[in-house]
């Protein structure tokens, strides 16, 4: 092109944005009541490497929580667009979103793992994690809420709390996390608001805070009302592509819809009411200087008093949208700087005491085939920068780091350094692992631990070694297991060995041969590294070899979790596997008290080891799934061992809960108390090990065996033309109906049922109900085996041996 050409272009381009500039200015003066809000022009797309290291006042790290197909990766793709972060929508049913970048979640149209994504709204970074709404991914939830500092919890505006959400809940509570709650969905003609909190307030035990009522309701939901300002923001969406950029913003005055000011101006006094309920500071204020006239309280103090309530937890604010039809997006995002805490706020005692210096815990590890691990941190204190020495307090080992970047879903930018508060990922970490403590060095570390020491909050925990460790994350244990070998392992196996046999006879070169050797080895070779780098990733997934059979064995927390795992060992490593039957994971527990006592006298080259234990084992309650195994001394015996024998004794009494004496399933909720030990001097600790693993088996064998199974808790919503149906084949399959609750035109069932029952149940639901039913599964608890039943399970297994 010409120079003349490129200068005439130029021109027209700058007269179109001049334009467009005026003709914005030109509607504000034409409807000065109105205000509209503009976003960058759809084809300015931020990139992250504008991205500075903010104040920490300014970082907020949240997560997007919720149910399955409550629209939490649908709402962080309208987040990211209009941070102006992406130039389009992206769609969960068309698989073109951000943060589902997996194979397996765009095919499926779920969140399979957790996604990082930064982005900066209105002068403050966001780190926001798109979290997994299966329970066959809850770990993913877990770890992302152990590092996050707020979290936006998302609801079916049709179905308010349902299973998931109280999972997902109460992890939330447990890590003392502030939450928003987003009532997705409003455009569903089932959308109702009343209902959705009342549901918060009674299932979630939680006090709803409610700052926006919706205008109109299904199809004709158009925009919502703030109640803290008392201004309508509407949404006029003039066709199905407008991407909701655009919305009005005016004060409601009389011309407005009476019914709607009534509910507007009710509401209104309600939450002035509850925060002052709420808030001492908030109340005091409205006593002293509006005590004649509520409605005169300015805003921004029935904001502050929200965002007081909400950081100490007393109430969660909840918000309405539609994030599908592109309608409330733009408030809630408002609404995580003005109402979730930002780190300098969530005062972790590491802080304090490594002061400037570096501290961070790994949350994730993923794996790059260029880059290989990498590991996302979140950083405490100090200031992370590429080519550091870093010193994992876990390991005890020190690791370079090559690279430092920013993550963006599985799309990286590569920066400088980050600064205290912020989520990073590093290249380099090697050995760096799930829930590991990363410092700048061991002398830091050091100094930390004597500053805590010194601090008058931590001296009485002093005993704690750990206090400068940050504690890492609960791994929940797998419930289902199965074989995974080479697809014809034997028969492939068969037909290299003949044809090596054949080559010796025939006089093959030995280069043939050894080329023939190296290629299977490294077949075998292959699956286990790449299991090895799936367990690191994916904590729930257990890997273990069966001692008798020599089979690998998959341990995973559902059908689901064990099928995407084969899938990305196909796809992504490109090794064909077969899987064997799925089993579930049983446990064991004893019926009876019982004492044994037992003596070992070995001698060994010219080293005798003589030792003498007596114990007892009783059961404790079962009815509960974490029940785990206890180990207790006498007060005399207490005192008399000393440190290393006690840990010979542990490690003896440990090693038998992993193998309970009836079927070989882990022990659980039995309690051992070590009576008598008697070691002759020059015994070694393995021998103590040994003589207390044998005594124990004796008195678990005494004690009588019995199976537990795990038991799930199932809600399906269904119709009320197929109900009989469901009910029909869950009394088929052991279920207990808990409740029958109705929702809307639905009827929702709550039920446990065996999850050895559960198998396929996908399938048989969808064709029992047409397709036209869902429902969820959370581990409850683990009950004891009917006699009946565990004696078809022995049957079975004896068969299978």
């Amino acid at each position: 092109m010409s120079l003349r050409g490129l200068q005439t272009f130029s021109r027209m381009i700058r007269g179109r944005r001049l334009f467009a500039a005026g003709l914005q200015c030109c509607r504000c003066r034409l409807s000065c009541h109105v205000k509209r809000h503009y976003s960058l022009l759809p084809d300015d797309v931020k990139s992250l490497r504008a991205l500075v290291n903010p104040e920490v006042s300014r970082i907020r790290n949240i997560g997007i929580m919720a149910h399955i197909d409550a629209g939490k990766t649908t709402t962080t793709e309208r987040m990211l667009y209009y941070a102006g972060y992406t130039r389009a929508l992206g769609d969960v049913d068309d698989g073109d979103t951000v943060t589902d970048f997996m194979a397996q979640e765009r095919e499926r149209g779920i969140t399979i793992q957790s996604a990082a994504v930064t982005f900066d709204w209105k002068s403050h970074r966001i780190n926001l994690i798109d979290t997994p709404g299966h329970v066959d991914f809850t770990l993913e939830v877990e770890r992302a809420l152990r590092v996050l500092d707020g979290a936006v919890a998302v609801f079916d505006a049709s179905a308010g709390v349902e299973a998931q959400t109280l999972t997902v809940w109460r992890q939330a509570e447990k890590h003392h996390i502030p939450c928003v709650c987003f009532l997705n969905k409003m455009d569903k003609p089932a959308a109702n608001l009343s209902f959705c909190i009342e549901s918060i307030r009674q299932k979630l035990k939680a006090n709803p805070v409610l700052l926006q009522i919706p205008v109109g309701s299904g199809k004709n939901f158009t925009g919502v009302v703030d109640l803290l300002t008392s201004q309508k923001l509407m949404w006029k969406m003039k066709s199905m592509r407008d991407d909701g950029r655009v919305f009005e913003v005016k004060a409601l005055d009389r011309s407005d819809d009476p019914d709607l000011l009534q509910v507007v101006s009710d509401a209104r006094t309600a939450l002035i009411e509850q925060v002052a309920d709420l808030d001492d500071e908030f109340a005091e204020l409205l006593l002293t200087d509006f005590s004649e006239n509520f409605d005169a309280i300015p805003s921004n103090k029935l904001q502050e008093a929200v965002r007081r309530v909400t950081l100490a937890r007393k109430g969660v604010p909840v918000l309405c949208g539609s994030s599908l039809r592109n309608k409330g997006v733009q408030p809630l995002l408002d609404a995580i700087p003005a109402y979730l805490p930002a780190p300098n706020e969530r005062h972790h005692d590491v802080v304090r005491w490594y002061k400037d210096d570096l501290c961070a815990l790994a949350f994730k590890v993923l794996h790059d085939k260029q880059r290989g691990p990498l590991v996302f941190l979140r950083i405490y204190s100090g200031t992370l920068k590429p080519q550091m020495a870093l010193h994992n307090i876990n390991r005890n080992s020190t690791e370079r780091m090559s690279r430092l970047l920013v993550p963006f879903a599985d799309q990286h930018v590569e920066i400088p350094s980050m600064t205290a508060g912020n989520i990073a990922l590093t290249v380099g970490l090697k050995q760096t692992v799930t829930g590991d403590t990363i410092v700048s060095s061991k002398a830091s570390a050091a100094a930390a631990a004597r500053r805590a020491q010194n601090d008058s909050e931590a001296g009485k925990r002093s005993r704690e070694c750990a206090s400068v460790i940050l504690s890492g994350v609960e791994v929940p244990d797998p419930v289902f297991f199965c074989t995974i070998e080479p697809p014809s392992m034997s028969k492939q196996a068969g037909q290299l060995f003949e044809a090596i046999m054949c080559k010796v006879c025939s006089c093959a070169s030995p280069t043939v041969l050894t080329h023939l050797l190296i290629f299977f080895f490294f077949t075998m070779k292959d699956l286990e590294s790449v299991l090895n780098c799936l367990q690191r990733e994916d904590p729930s997934l257990k890997v273990r070899v069966d001692p008798d059979s020599g089979q690998t064995i998959l341990c995973g927390m559902g059908e689901l979790h064990i099928e995407i795992i084969h899938d990305r060992i196909r796809r992504e490593h490109g090794i064909e596997t077969h899987l064997g039957p799925l089993q579930v994971a049983y446990r064991e527990t004893i019926l009876h008290e019982a004492s044994a006592s037992d003596t070992l006298d070995r001698t060994v080259g010219e080293r005798r080891h003589v030792v003498t234990v007596e114990l007892a084992v009783r059961p404790v309650d079962v009815a509960s799934v974490g029940g785990s195994c206890e180990l207790a001394f006498t007060e005399e015996l207490e005192g008399q061992l000393s440190a290393e024998m006690k840990e010979a004794v542990e490690n003896g009494v440990h090693s038998s809960f992993l193998q309970g004496p009836l079927l070989g399933y882990p022990l659980q909720s039995v309690s051992t108390l070590m009576q008598r030990v008697t070691i002759e001097p020059g015994t070694s600790p393995a021998m103590v090990s040994a003589c207390v693993s044998r005594c124990m088996l004796k008195a678990l064998r005494l004690a009588g065996g019995q199976v537990l199974e795990p038991v799930m808790l199932l809600e399906v919503t269904v119709g009320d033309d197929h109900l009989s149906s469901v009910l029909g084949d869950l009394a088929q399959r052991r279920g207990t109906v808990r409740d029958i609750q109705s929702r809307h035109d639905n009827k929702v069932l709550l039920a446990t049922v065996p999850l050895a029952e559960m198998m396929g149940y996908s399938t048989v639901l969808r064709t029992l109900t047409s397709g036209n039913a869902t429902f969820s599964l959370e581990l409850d608890t683990y009950e004891a085996m009917n006699p009946q039943e565990q004696n078809t399970l022995l049957k079975r297994l004896s068969g299978l041996l």
